[in-house]
């Protein structure tokens, strides 16, 4: 495996990053009319426009250069093929499969596995109309108005955040919750709302072991069993989506109203499949084939379009030359559309988890920055909460912002005051206010003397500060499908150039094991465990108070 770092275009990408680091943008749109029009692409419903970054015609060309470099076409290739490119667990990764049309063919291991995914599609949509039309009942005949999802990470991310994306497909009679952290507050808070009798429950667990689900979903099942009064409720009322199904059988669960997926399906690239079981009983098999055919648009343009007119390998190529050329350590996505709100945090797991690593394929130490930390929140918030350091800070922050031209709920006036902030705020980081601007308007406010001077320099915007602009004709759950796959892939490229596996998460599995072995000395006193001082002394004193809470 040749080393990213001894590549020419690599070299290169560094030389040309160091440069433009500190370009006038400005500038640059005065002096290249054509800039704008050249730096924008559309295709998915997306409009991408990447203007405002540290780019020029030179740096783009090799950036390109770079991903061919790097194999990424052949990359690519083998990820739609089904070749098992998670390496260290020797899987293919193939969510694209999930979301492929009837009559593909993708093949693993020499079996075509698009009739199983169709197949299991089919189940969950029946299932999903019998719930929306009334036909599922529980114990005492009354309908269901409330599904709890009990899952974590890619069982909780994504779903919680298609569902609230898409409030406006959702059916008026179905109430959607989400369970997720093993603190109790969030499971209490939940049932203290709910009428047990007209609740279903989804527990999501491949494996149905995982210690916070299952921990959630067992107190979910007695809480049912004691108000209803008998185990046979939990058959009634509850739901899986796992492989498991002796566990499912013995908690309670008919297998027939499980769910599985593969082992090519991984956690935090899952919404598709199964997994996304609340998804499609929320907004129903029409739009939840929509929101799996607008993935499967991306995919196809991700495959298809030039790596010079490719959504994906631009977001990803532009995230490389911040991070790798400009030591920019964080990227902040900021959707200015409320249903989006869960949308970052959901992108945290999808690229951190994927790319945070620092070994390559090889086993070898990576000796450059790979995963950024993702952050954000609704734009119009973050304006008011951590934009002044976006514009006045010592960090580079590259941007994404991501906003949707039509909303149906939105007042032309409220619409109108939000799609402002959001080309406004793009254009003042790009722009800045330099200090002859500052001095001039602080003149005609009626400043002079050291009151001005001494202001000068606190109005002062550097500008010069990157970003993206992706525009959504309209939040659909096509458009959703899109704008996900988009990131999916431009992940994907990402850590095909830095010659990572971006499909295992090993680095999730250390605190687990430390946890069950606390967790047993929390409970028991006579067992004391090897730790650091300062664990050991935090050991004894939470075990102090869970032993006086138990005395109360």
């Amino acid at each position: 495996m040749t080393a990213l770092s001894t590549l020419p275009a690599w070299q290169t990408m560094l030389s040309q990053a160091a440069q433009l680091k500190h370009i006038d943008l400005r500038q640059a749109f005065a002096s290249d009319p054509g800039r704008a029009e050249r730096y924008s692409l559309k295709a998915c419903g997306i409009l991408l426009d990447y203007a405002k970054n540290h780019i020029d015609d030179a740096a783009l060309a090799n950036l390109f250069a770079l991903a061919r470099a790097t194999g990424l076409e052949a990359k690519r290739t083998q990820l739609f093929a089904g070749a098992p490119i998670n390496a260290t667990e020797g899987r293919a990764v193939l969510h694209t499969a999930l979301r492929a049309p009837a009559g593909s063919v993708i093949e693993v291991d020499g079996v075509n596995v698009v009739p199983q995914v169709q197949d299991v599609l089919a189940r969950m949509a029946r299932f999903a109309d019998k719930v929306r039309n009334g036909q599922w009942l529980g114990l005492d005949g009354r309908t269901i108005t409330d599904i709890v999802n009990i899952g974590i990470g890619g069982s909780d991310l994504g779903p919680f955040m298609a569902c609230e994306a898409l409030k406006d497909f959702g059916s008026p009679h179905l109430n959607l919750h989400f369970i997720s952290t093993v603190d109790g507050w969030q499971l209490a808070t939940v049932l203290e709302k709910l009428d047990p009798a007209t609740t279903l429950f989804i527990v999501a667990s491949k494996t149905f072991t995982t210690q916070e689900t299952l921990t959630n979903a067992r107190a979910a099942r007695q809480w049912l069993v004691n108000a209803l009064g008998v185990e046979a409720a939990v058959a009634k009322h509850f739901v899986a989506v796992s492989t498991n199904a002796e566990a499912v059988s013995a908690f309670g669960i008919d297998t027939a109203n499980m769910f599985g997926f593969w082992n090519w399906v991984g956690g935090r690239y899952s919404l598709w499949s199964a997994i996304g079981l609340p998804i499609l009983l929320y907004i129903g098999e029409a739009n939840f084939r929509a929101l799996l055919a607008g993935a499967h648009a991306m995919d196809q343009h991700f495959q298809a379009a030039p790596l010079e007119q490719n959504l994906p390998v631009i977001l990803a190529l532009l995230g490389i030359f911040y991070i790798n050329g400009m030591g920019a350590a964080t990227q902040l996505v900021s959707p200015y559309n409320q249903p989006l709100h869960r949308l970052p945090a959901y992108l945290q797991q999808l690229d951190m988890e994927s790319n945070g690593k620092s070994v390559r394929l090889d086993g070898k130490q990576v000796d450059y920055h790979t995963g950024p930390v993702i952050w954000g929140e609704p734009g119009i918030n973050g304006q008011h909460a951590y934009y002044q350091l976006l514009h006045q800070g010592t960090e580079l922050v590259p941007i994404d912002f991501i906003g949707v031209l039509d909303n149906p709920k939105s007042s032309i006036e409220h619409n109108t005051i939000l799609l402002a902030n959001f080309l406004a705020q793009t254009e003042a980081l790009m722009c800045g206010k330099h200090e002859a601007e500052v001095r001039a308007e602080l003149k005609a406010q009626g400043l002079t003397g050291d009151v001005l001077e001494q202001l000068v320099p606190h109005k002062v915007f550097g500008g010069n500060r990157p970003s993206n602009t992706l525009l959504l004709d309209q939040l659909t759950p096509s458009s959703l499908g899109s704008l996900i796959a988009l990131y999916e892939h431009k992940v994907f490229v990402q850590g095909a150039i830095w010659g990572i596996n971006s499909y295992d998460q090993w680095g999730v599995e250390l605190g687990k094991q430390l946890a069950r072995t606390i967790e047993a000395e929390l409970r028991d006193p006579a067992i004391n465990g090897v730790h650091d001082a300062s664990t050991n002394r935090l050991i004894d004193y939470v075990r102090k108070a869970l032993n006086q809470k138990q005395k109360c």
